[in-house]
C-alpha cells in the first residue's frame, strides 16, 4: 500500500502521479523511514522498500534528496550483508534510470573501491587488495581471481545456489564490457576462457544430476529471483560468442581447448529430462527449439549459437575440432551403448544437432578444400554410411532416430544417389506409419522440407503422391510453428516436377485442407503468404482436370468470403482476394475456365468499390488485372448484377476510383492493370480511350510518388510505342488547366525517367522515347523541359543526397536546373541509357529527384572508385572500358546486369520490347540520326556536354 501511495501521490514527476500530494514535512519524514527497510533481515522488506526508494530518488535525486548517495555508500562500507543487499538494489535502478552518462563515470569511481571492497567481504579478501590505478582493471582482476575458484562450492551440498549468482553477474558484466573496453579486456581473454571451460567441466557432472536425468529438483533460491545453471551456461555461452565473433582468443583456442570446448558444450545441450517430456507431447514448443531463428531460450539455442559464432570466427579451428568431436562422440556413445546406458543416445543426438546447425558452412568448408587439393576435412559421408542408417529404425529413442532423418537431410548435397533413395524412402514409411510419436513425425517432416529442396527430381517424383498424402492431413490437426513447418514443407512438395503427379482427388483433400488453415488463422500474414504459395502450385499443375477441382473446391469459399466480409473485417477480404488471385495465376492458356468471372467478379468490385483498405485495393487491383490477363473475353462478356455495368465498364470505374483518390499506393499495381487492359481490350478500349488518358493526365499534375508516376507515364509509353502518330494527335487535342496533354506527359516522362522500375516498363520508356525524337513532330520541338542541376560553389565538391537536399519539405541546399528542349533531354536520357548499359535506376550516376518515396527518403550517391582516371570530357577509365565492350560488335549485352531480370509476368515475358537487343536498337538509332541528321542531330549534339559528347563520337564512329 505504500508503494502504490508513493507512487500516486508522491510528486507530479512520477508516471502514475494522481494529484493531492502530500507535504514536504512528510516528506522528509518518510525518507528516513523508508531508507531504513533498507537494512531489515527480511529480503522481501528490502525488496519493497529498495523499490520505494528508487522511485522517490526517480522524484527527488539530487535537488530533494542530496545526500542519498553518500548515505547509499554508507550502507555499502558498512559490515551488514542486509544492508549492502538493499543498498546494492537501489544503486542498480539509479545507474539504470537516474543517472546521466556524464554522471555516471564520477559516481563510480568513488562506488567502485567500495564495491571491491564488498567483493572482498564477502568470503575472499585476497582478490581485492590491489589498489586500482584505473576504474576497469582492479575489477577485471577480481572478476579473474572469482572465476578461478572452484565454481563445485557453490553447488554441491548447499541449500541453495545462490553462490552462482556472482558468477552469472560476472559473465554478464564481461559480456557488457567487451566492445567499449577491448583493448583492457584483452589480456585476460585468454584467463576467461579458460575459466569458462573449466565451469563447464566441473559443473557438469550437478547438470545431469539435476537436469539431463532430473534425479533431483533444482534447489531452490533463497530470493525472489531464480539462479540456475542453466543461467550460467548462457553467459558462459553469450562471452564466448561476442569474443570468438570478434576474432578474440585465437591464441587460446589453438591445440586441444577447441574440441575440448565443444565436447563440453555437446553434454550441456543434451535433450534434458524435462524437455524429452514436453516435447514427447507438445509439438509447437519441439519445432520452436529448433527452428534456426527460435527467439525461445534454452541450453541448446545458447550452445548452438556460440557454436555458430566460432565456426564464423575461427572456421579452420573449429572445422578441425569438430571432426575430431565427431570421433571421440561417436566412440563413447558406441560405448555407453554396448554396456547397456539407456542414456547413450543423448550425446549423440546433441553432436548431430550441433553438426546439422552448420552444415551450410561445414559443406562450404569441404567444397573449398578439396577444390584447392587438400583432404576432406570433415568425413560426413561416413557418418551418412556407416552411423545414421543405424538410427533410422530406433523407436525407443525417438528423438535420436528423428534427428537422424533430419541430419541426413541436411547433408543431401554429399548423399550417394542411391542413400539418398532409401533415406527419402524411410521417412515417407515414417510419415505413414500411424504408430509414430510427435518428435519423428515432426522430424520426418522438417527432413522432407529439406530433402524436397536439395534431392535429385527424378528420386522425388516416384514418391511426391505418398508424400503429400501422408503431410496433408498433418494441416488440420497442427497449430502454430508445427503448422508453420507443415506448411512450409507443403509448399515445396507440391511443387515437385510442377505437380504433374497430382490427381484430382489428392488436389481435393488438399485445398480443403488449406481453405480450413485458412479460416483457422486469417489473420496471420505469414500463413496466408504460404497459402498463396500453395493454391497457386495446386491450380498450376498441369495433371488433368486439377486446375478446375482446385477451381471448384476453393473458388466459392474465396467468393463467398470476399462478399460477405465488411470494411470492419478488411484482413479477410483482403486475404480471400489474395487466395482467389493464387487461382488465377495458376489458370492455362485456355483461359479461366466457364463460371470463373461470374462467381469471383462480383465481390471483387464490390470490396473495390466500398472498402479503402491498402492491401485490399491492392491485392483487388493485382487480381483483376490477372483476369485481365488471363481472360479478358469472359471478363468482356460479364455484367455486374448488383450495379448493371459490364464487365469493362466495372474494370474503367475501378481506374477512376483511384484516379480520385488522394492515396498513390495503388502506384505499379495500377499501371500494371492499365498496360494488360490496352493490350487485351484491342478496339474496345477506343471508345473510352479519350476520356480515360484525359483522367490520367490530370492526376499526373498532382502525383507525388514515383511508382504512381510511373503507372500514369509507361501506359502513353506503350501506345506511344504502338500507335505513335495517333496517339501524338490525341495528346495534342487535350487541354487539362490550360496545358496540352502532350505538355503535361513530356514534362512529367523527362522529369521523372530516372526512377521507373522494371525490366518492361525501363524498356518501353526508352523505346518510346527514341520513336517520339524520331518523329520530328513541330509540337515535341517546342516543349522545355528540366535540364542538368546547375552546379554552384557551395555544392561543387559535395555529394548531394535526399537528406542534404530536403528535410521534412524544407530545402537545406538549394538547387537550380537549366531548361532544355526536349529534343536534347531526349538524346541525353537515351545516352544516358546506354551507359547505364542496363543498370537499375537507384544506381545511375550524377541523376536527382524531388520525388517523394513510397516507403521513406534514402540517401543517394554514388562513391567514385579508387584510382579512377577521368578522360577528356570527365569519364572515368571504368566508365570508358565498360562503353567500349558495349560498343564493339559482339559485346556485352545490353542488359546483363543481374538486377534487371525479365517480369514474372509471362505476358510481358513474351512481349517483343523483351526480346529486342536494346544495345543494338540504341547503337542504330544514334548512328542513323547522325547519318541522316535527323531533327537537326548535329546542331542538338553541340548543346550536349563535353562528356556526352565524346560518348556520341565513340558510338557513331565504333
Amino acid at each position: 500500500m505504500l508503494r502504490k501511495f508513493i507512487e500516486n501521490r508522491w510528486s507530479p514527476a512520477l508516471p502514475r502521479w494522481k494529484g493531492s500530494g502530500i507535504s514536504i514535512l512528510a516528506k522528509d519524514q518518510i525518507r528516513p523511514i523508508v531508507f531504513q527497510g533498507l537494512s531489515d533481515s527480511q529480503s522481501k522488506i528490502r525488496s519493497l522498500c529498495a523499490q520505494i526508494v528508487s522511485t522517490i530518488a526517480n522524484a527527488d535525486w539530487p535537488d530533494e534528496w542530496p545526500d542519498l548517495l553518500n548515505t547509499l555508500i554508507g550502507l555499502l562500507s558498512s559490515d551488514s550483508p542486509p544492508s549492502v543487499h538493499g543498498a546494492m538494489q537501489v544503486l542498480a535502478e539509479l545507474i539504470k534510470t537516474d543517472l546521466t552518462e556524464d554522471q555516471i563515470l564520477p559516481v563510480l569511481r568513488q562506488l567502485l573501491p567500495i564495491l571491491l571492497n564488498v567483493l572482498g567481504a564477502i568470503e575472499h579478501p585476497q582478490a581485492v587488495k590491489e589498489a586500482a590505478a584505473t576504474v576497469i582493471p582492479p575489477w577485471l582482476d577480481a572478476f579473474k581471481y572469482l572465476l578461478e575458484l572452484d565454481p563445485r562450492q557453490d553447488v554441491e551440498n548447499r541449500p541453495n545456489w545462490d553462490g552462482i549468482a556472482l558468477r552469472i553477474q560476472i559473465y554478464k558484466a564481461l559480456d557488457a564490457v567487451h566492445a567499449p573496453f577491448a583493448r583492457v579486456l584483452q589480456p585476460y581473454i585468454n584467463n576467461f576462457l579458460a575459466s569458462s571451460l573449466n565451469h563447464l567441466l566441473l559443473l557438469f557432472p550437478t547438470f545431469v544430476h539435476f537436469y539431463v536425468l532430473a534425479q533431483e529438483p533444482i534447489p531452490t533460491p533463497s530470493e525472489n529471483e531464480p539462479t540456475e545453471l542453466s543461467q550460467l551456461f548462457s553467459s558462459i555461452m553469450d562471452l564466448i560468442s561476442v569474443l570468438t565473433r570478434g576474432g578474440k582468443g585465437k591464441e587460446w583456442l589453438n591445440g586441444d581447448n577447441t574440441k575440448a570446448l565443444l565436447i563440453a558444450v555437446l553434454n550441456w545441450i543434451q535433450i534434458t529430462q524435462d524437455e524429452e517430456e514436453e516435447w514427447a507431447g507438445n509439438a509447437n514448443a519441439f519445432v520452436a527449439n529448433e527452428a534456426e531463428d527460435s527467439f525461445a531460450f534454452s541450453l541448446r539455442v545458447a550452445g548452438l549459437d556460440m557454436l555458430g559464432a566460432l565456426v564464423d570466427g575461427f572456421r579452420p579451428i573449429a572445422m578441425a575440432a569438430l571432426q575430431r568431436s565427431i570421433q571421440e562422440v561417436t566412440s563413447l556413445s558406441d560405448q555407453a551403448r554396448s554396456i547397456g546406458n539407456p542414456d547413450w543416445w543423448r550425446l549423440l543426438e546433441a553432436m548431430l544437432t550441433a553438426l546439422g546447425s552448420q552444415a551450410e558452412s561445414v559443406l562450404e568448408w569441404i567444397d573449398d578444400e578439396v577444390d584447392s587439393g587438400r583432404p576432406n576435412p570433415i568425413d560426413i559421408q561416413a557418418l551418412l554410411t556407416n552411423v545414421i542408417p543405424n538410427l533410422l529404425g530406433l523407436s525407443d529413442c525417438p528423438f535420436l532416430q528423428g534427428r537422424a532423418f533430419v541430419f541426413a537431410s541436411q547433408f543431401t548435397k554429399v548423399l550417394p544417389t542411391q542413400l539418398a533413395g532409401e533415406y527419402l524412402h524411410a521417412t515417407v514409411q515414417v510419415l505413414e506409419a500411424s504408430e509414430a510419436n510427435v518428435p519423428i513425425k515432426v522430424s520426418a517432416v522438417r527432413a522432407v522440407h529439406n530433402f524436397c529442396k536439395e534431392i535429385d527430381g527424378q528420386l522425388l517424383v516416384s514418391v511426391a503422391p505418398r508424400i503429400a498424402k501422408a503431410v496433408g492431413p498433418f494441416l488440420s490437426v497442427t497449430s502454430d510453428d508445427t503448422l508453420s513447418l507443415v506448411l512450409e514443407a507443403l509448399s515445396v512438395i507440391v511443387e515437385i516436377d510442377d505437380g504433374k503427379w497430382m490427381t484430382t482427388d489428392l488436389a481435393d483433400s488438399l485445398v480443403g485442407a488449406v481453405l480450413d488453415v485458412w479460416m483457422r488463422n486469417n489473420k496471420d500474414p505469414l500463413f496466408i503468404s504460404v497459402l498463396t504459395e500453395i493454391l497457386d502450385s495446386l491450380a498450376s499443375s498441369s495433371a488433368p482436370d486439377v486446375y478446375e477441382t482446385v477451381v471448384r473446391r476453393a473458388l466459392p469459399a474465396l467468393s463467398n468470403a470476399i462478399t460477405a466480409s465488411t470494411e470492419k473485417e478488411h484482413w479477410i477480404t483482403g486475404a480471400a482476394i489474395d487466395l482467389a488471385s493464387s487461382l488465377a495465376r495458376g489458370a492455362p492458356e485456355t483461359g479461366l475456365g466457364e463460371g470463373f468471372v461470374g462467381l469471383l467478379s462480383p465481390g471483387l468490385f464490390l470490396a473495390l468499390r466500398t472498402i479503402e483498405d491498402r492491401d485490399v485495393i491492392q491485392n483487388g487491383i493485382l487480381c483483376l488485372t490477372l483476369i485481365i490477363r488471363k481472360d479478358f473475353g469472359q471478363l468482356q462478356s460479364w455484367t455486374d448484377p448488383t450495379t448493371g455495368q459490364a464487365g469493362l465498364d466495372s474494370v474503367l470505374a475501378v481506374i477512376a476510383k483511384q484516379m480520385r483518390s488522394q492515396d498513390e499506393s495503388g502506384g505499379l499495381a495500377m499501371g500494371d492493370m492499365i498496360i494488360h487492359l490496352f493490350r487485351k481490350a484491342g478496339e474496345a478500349v477506343v471508345p473510352i480511350l479519350p476520356d480515360l488518358l484525359q483522367a490520367m493526365l490530370g492526376r499526373m499534375i498532382s502525383a507525388k510518388t514515383a511508382t504512381f508516376i510511373q503507372s500514369l507515364v509507361i501506359p502513353f509509353a506503350f501506345l506511344l510505342h504502338n500507335q505513335r502518330d495517333t496517339v501524338l494527335s490525341l495528346l495534342e487535342s487535350i487541354s487539362v488547366d490550360s496545358r496540352s496533354g502532350l505538355d503535361i506527359l513530356i514534362q512529367t516522362w523527362c522529369e521523372n525517367e530516372e526512377t521507373f522500375q522494371g525490366f518492361w516498363a525501363q524498356r518501353i520508356s526508352t523505346l518510346a522515347l527514341s520513336s517520339l525524337y524520331a518523329s520530328g513532330r513541330p509540337s515535341l520541338q517546342s516543349i522545355v523541359v528540366k535540364g542538368d542541376l546547375i552546379i554552384k560553389p557551395e555544392t561543387q565538391n559535395v555529394i548531394m543526397t535526399r537528406s542534404k537536399t530536403k528535410t521534412a519539405g524544407r530545402v537545406l541546399v538549394p538547387t537550380e536546373f537549366t531548361s532544355l528542349p526536349f529534343p536534347v533531354k531526349a538524346v541525353k536520357m537515351l545516352l544516358s541509357e546506354l551507359q547505364s548499359g542496363g543498370e537499375a535506376a537507384s544506381k545511375r550516376l550524377g541523376r536527382m529527384s524531388d520525388l517523394e518515396s513510397d516507403d521513406g527518403d534514402s540517401d543517394w550517391a554514388e562513391d567514385e572508385p579508387e584510382g579512377s582516371q577521368m578522360k577528356p570530357g570527365g569519364l572515368r577509365d571504368d566508365e570508358f572500358a565498360v562503353l567500349s565492350e558495349y560498343l564493339t560488335p559482339g559485346g556485352l549485352p545490353f542488359d546483363f546486369d543481374d538486377a534487371l531480370e525479365p517480369p514474372d509476368d509471362e505476358d510481358l515475358k513474351n512481349d517483343p520490347v523483351c526480346q529486342i537487343d536494346l544495345r543494338d536498337h540504341l547503337l542504330a538509332f544514334f548512328r542513323e540520326c547522325a547519318a541522316h541528321n535527323i531533327n537537326d542531330f548535329s546542331a542538338i549534339v553541340e548543346q550536349l556536354s563535353a562528356e556526352e559528347i565524346v560518348v556520341i563520337r565513340e558510338v557513331v564512329n565504333s
